[in-house]
């Protein structure tokens, strides 16, 4: 009779007795999604991002529409701040490919 081999024990979490936390896509801003979430989803919502007549249309425009945006509304945001929502943004809505030599 052949011997089969044992099977492989299940993977523990990472912690004991705490399961593993789901982690944000690598291009999602954790810093981005804090400041929209605190200043811009009130009158921003989903449907603003998936609307036919959306304003931005490619990376470069999403930045600037941030920029424009948190420039309308006296954030004064650095433009790290403006990049880390754009990164936001563009991970969540609109996946729009990032030119190089920009940031993001």
């Amino acid at each position: 009779m052949a011997q089969t081999a044992p099977a492989a024990p299940a993977k523990a979490p990472a912690t004991p007795g705490k399961a593993a936390e789901p982690r944000m896509a690598p291009t999602e801003s954790a810093r981005g999604k804090l400041l929209y979430e605190t200043h811009c989803i009130s009158c921003h919502s989903t449907q603003v991002h998936w609307r036919d007549k959306r304003l931005a249309q490619d990376w470069t425009g999403l930045q600037a529409q941030v920029a424009r945006w948190q420039s309308n509304a006296g954030l004064r945001w650095s433009g790290e701040d403006v990049t880390e929502i754009a990164r936001y943004l563009n991970a969540r809505y609109y996946r729009f490919p990032v030119v190089v030599g920009t940031p993001g």
